[in-house]
């Protein structure tokens, strides 16, 4: 313990000092969500601020708080040149307006973009404190984050002691570190969103067709997480999911969840990215049922579907009457990204037994606007093609467009839509020729 406590010593220095080994032309990639390292992000931002650093490229995948704070603010856009594989609440408005670039691409296979497609300069990182035989964990963000903390030339570690130390395949040991800050602020929060009346209908649906023994996916957003309370009398659910959230923790805590079923990885819980509050980065802590790897497993539709009763929960924006799906434009605009959706989709319907759910409320805008249209607009983005859509749901009903022919499919999914739209809907798939 001591040869690595004199290592980490040595290695401790300022987040100003640490920042000092980025390069003019270097990319740079940050852990993402909760683990973005505030210290080490401000530090950047005041370099390029004071014109001791131009020309940096900034990668991350759905920017937070710090983010925006930091090197997103709009003084420093002249020098700092972000990218980002998902657009969050603090990108949308840069993006549209060109200041954040959105790069395409499905969750699983960033990692392969990391290795082959760019030199990763800087990896820096919000981790938990080292343990006794040198290693600190990703914590609650594995996802690209691993990876390019193994690829990079220099990494740089902020660590906090509120962040979780979780297993799985989450450690970076202290040689393959070249700087450590210390930075122990709250972790961000991320309370549950507010409840709709639309949110029981819609779960008590998913939840009837969910089976004992099934294994889990429940995507970003109110309606994927809606079904947890309505899960509570099921047995031996298992957790394989992109994302792991307070709504698991329950169902783990009240003895739903316990992965004993699991075809892959039995009793373990496997994530690639947490959020919630400080009650679910306590459970998480040391917890060795929780296991976290990166995109490119966890989120590779193979390894999907090698669990047997995989079910994908993720919502979307609209559908069209052919089925095909939009979960990323809105108004004409780059909303968030493809995320790992596609590969869930595609995944859990290839898994034995699986499923595969696409879910929506029925309208937007106080029921002025219906989510289901003729056909998606140029402006829109299709991310779930019509031919891997499997069950569609919104508070109206839950449907299995699988093997329906295009008028039976059409008039399933405009059983789905608000009543106050169907009539038009029936007659634009009429002069669609559809039916």
């Amino acid at each position: 313990m001591s040869i690595y406590l004199e290592e980490y010593h040595r290695k401790l220095t300022s987040p100003e000092k640490a920042v000092e080994r980025i390069r003019e032309g270097d990319n740079v990639v940050h852990g993402v969500t909760f683990a973005e390292p505030p210290a080490l992000l401000h530090a950047i931002a005041k370099r390029a601020r004071a014109g001791d650093l131009q020309k940096v490229f900034i990668y991350s995948f759905n920017p937070q708080q710090h983010a925006a704070e930091s090197y997103l603010a709009l003084d420093i856009q002249d020098f700092i040149f972000a990218r980002s594989w998902f657009l969050g609440p603090s990108a949308r408005r840069l993006a549209a307006v060109g200041l954040v670039q959105y790069i395409p691409s499905y969750l699983h296979q960033v990692p392969k973009f990391l290795r082959e497609n760019m030199t990763v300069d800087v990896c820096v990182t919000t981790v938990s404190p080292m343990d006794k035989a040198g290693f600190f964990s990703f914590g609650t963000a594995n996802d690209l984050t691993s990876t390019a903390a193994s690829l990079a030339k220099t990494l740089i570690v902020e660590v906090n002691k509120n962040m979780p130390r979780v297993f799985g395949s989450s450690m970076a040991h202290i040689s393959e570190v070249d700087a450590v800050v210390e930075n122990h602020v709250p972790l961000m929060q991320q309370p549950l969103p507010e409840v709709k009346e639309q949110d029981a209908v819609i779960g008590r649906l998913i939840s009837e067709i969910i089976p004992d023994n099934a294994v889990l996916q429940l995507g970003i957003g109110t309606l994927p997480n809606a079904i947890c309370p309505f899960l509570e009398n099921h047995k031996d659910l298992g957790i394989h999911s992109e994302l792991f959230g307070p709504g698991m923790k329950d169902l783990i805590v009240k003895g739903v969840i316990t992965g004993r079923k699991k075809t892959l990885h039995p009793r373990k819980h496997v994530f690639s990215v947490a959020y919630g509050g400080d009650d679910t980065f306590a459970f998480m802590d040391d917890n060795p049922s929780m296991a976290s790897y990166p995109s490119d497993y966890v989120m590779d539709p193979k390894i999907i579907a090698q669990n047997d009763n995989m079910v994908s929960v993720n919502s979307i924006i609209q559908v069209d009457l052919t089925g095909q799906c939009n979960a990323e434009y809105l108004s004409g605009k780059m909303y968030s990204g493809t995320g790992g959706q596609l590969d869930f989709v595609r995944g859990a319907y290839a898994a034995k037994n699986g499923k595969s759910i696409l879910t929506f409320y029925s309208t937007a805008m106080a029921g002025k606007v219906s989510r289901v249209v003729p056909f998606l607009d140029r402006n829109a983005a299709v991310t779930t093609p019509r031919m891997d859509v499997h069950y569609l749901c919104t508070e109206y009903g839950l449907v299995n467009v699988k093997n329906k022919s295009e008028g039976e499919r059409a008039l399933a999914i405009i059983d789905l839509a608000h009543p106050d739209f169907r009539e038009d809907l029936i007659r634009c798939a009429e002069q669609m020729r559809i039916l």
